[in-house]
């Protein structure tokens, strides 16, 4: 063999073995790079750097997508087997059954300590009897095609939403005994004034604004918290909002009797008696160090988590008239500050959402207060407007004094004696030097000091419970 091509061979073995100890460095990856999982580093020891595991996950993240597993290939055809358990009905349910199970909400349907789990799985569309009030009368009854859009057309008389004089007069008639003349504030007396709000922040809370941050709360809670104020559980209360949950039978409406330590015990004890007739009632303290009913109201929002298994999140809703503490119950449920908070009403401007846990949400609502006929004196009484934006803050103090006991008054200001609010807010002012030029009371800052202690508890005063259901102490 000649020498050139012994020369070659051996040339061709010497490529041969570089590329199979390429190859074999390539696999053994020994680069000092920081990406090399075997990488061994000289000086160094091996838990000083990246562990080998750390490496292979970063690695996995840079790594780029094949692009050849990544097509579509056409998959195999394949027959379905002609099964009853793939065709035929999944849930059914016989006439009687049906029948009983509809009897049996019926019965339960208006009780608020009962509630439907797992109603997704029901048919609730042929258990619910559809209500006759609702329908809507046939529109070609009430205008026909001729009237509206032939030559003929009358669309320019007024639309009655009824198909019968008879059916006007029954609708007539049932408006005639709803209507109170105490709630219209539309008549004009013999002068032909109308009497309006003497003052324009007694429309606080009863803003379009106020009234949708309501409803967004309306809409998203699962279970609707009403907060009450103990002193005065039936003037805080909203039997619209109560009448319209009656509606909805995915709501519950709960009653929380906050600020019972401002009361007697006996007080709490009868009102969480009389409405505990109507809906659950739960009395509470708001305190983030030393509350009292936060261990019921958190184990009853914990039944109501298990009840709603099939949601991912639940939403409990706060609403209320303002200041009866609607935030400060919340913060006492995390034991911590998460609501701003205030003694006087309108702190809470818009909702919010807090976490309770990871399954129950808490929200938030400004106070609303409720058209329910009130009068001016009332209103300023249940605390839902701030005693500095009053004009005439002397005017509501005669509400106070018939409301709460003289020697109470007595033992809070010392005053022993007085005649009328004038004389009583004459005396005041005197004592505590508030005069104007001349050595004249000043009235209307004695009345707004006084009107800030009615809503901080510093007077004390409470509605009593129905005599039936006052349990008196031994």
């Amino acid at each position: 063999m000649p020498k050139k091509l012994i020369a070659k061979s051996k040339k061709r073995k010497g490529e041969l073995g570089a590329v199979k100890s390429k190859r074999i460095t390539k696999n053994k990856h020994t680069s000092a790079s920081s990406n090399n999982p075997d990488r061994v580093i000289k000086g160094k020891k091996p838990h000083s750097y990246r562990e080998k595991s750390t490496i292979k996950l970063l690695n996995l993240y840079s790594e780029k997508p094949d692009d050849e597993l990544r097509r579509a290939r056409p998959s195999q055809a394949a027959k379905i087997d002609p099964d009853r358990r793939w065709f035929g009905n999944t849930r059914t349910i016989s006439q009687s059954e049906l029948d009983s199970f509809r009897n049996e909400v019926r019965e339960v349907s208006n009780d608020p300590y009962s509630m439907l789990v797992k109603s997704s799985k029901l048919p609730m569309s042929l258990i619910s009897e559809p209500n006759e009030s609702e329908k809507r009368p046939p529109l070609l009854d009430i205008e026909t095609f001729d009237d509206t859009f032939g030559p003929k057309s009358r669309r320019k008389r007024p639309k009655l939403a009824v198909s019968s004089l008879e059916k006007l007069v029954e609708i007539s008639d049932m408006k005639a005994d709803e209507y109170k003349v105490e709630k219209d504030k539309n008549i004009v007396d013999e002068y032909g004034v109308r009497v309006e709000v003497r003052d324009k922040s007694l429309g606080a809370g009863q803003s379009r604004r106020i009234w949708e941050e309501l409803y967004k709360v309306l809409d998203s809670s699962d279970v609707i918290c009403q907060v009450l104020d103990v002193r005065n559980p039936i003037g805080t209360r909203c039997p619209h909002i109560e009448k319209q949950l009656k509606k909805q039978p995915h709501k519950h409406l709960i009653f929380i009797l906050n600020k019972c330590d401002l009361v007697p015990t006996w007080v709490t004890t009868g009102w969480v008696k009389k409405l505990s007739s109507e809906y659950p009632t739960i009395a509470f303290h708001a305190s983030v160090t030393n509350p009292f009913g936060k261990t019921a109201l958190n184990q009853l929002l914990r039944q109501f988590d298990k009840f709603h298994k099939d949601k991912k999140t639940i939403s409990i809703g706060f609403i209320g008239y303002p200041n009866v503490g609607k935030s400060s119950v919340i913060n006492t449920l995390r034991a911590k500050a998460v609501c701003k908070v205030a003694p006087i009403p309108g702190e809470t401007k818009v909702w919010q959402y807090i976490a309770l846990t990871k399954r129950v949400y808490l929200i938030d609502c400004p106070g609303v207060v409720y058209d329910t006929g009130d009068s001016d004196t009332d209103l300023v009484l249940k605390c839902v407007v701030r005693p500095e934006k009053l004009e005439d803050a002397h005017i509501y103090i005669q509400g106070i004094l018939d409301k709460v006991d003289k020697e109470h008054l007595k033992g809070i200001y010392g005053i022993q004696d007085w005649t009328d609010c004038e004389d009583f807010l004459t005396q005041l002012a005197k004592m505590g030097g508030r005069l104007l030029k001349g050595g004249e009371p000043d009235l209307n800052t004695v009345a707004k000091m006084m009107l800030h202690d009615w809503q901080r508890g510093k007077i004390m005063y409470y509605d009593a419970p129905p005599k039936d259901d006052v349990v008196q102490e031994q």
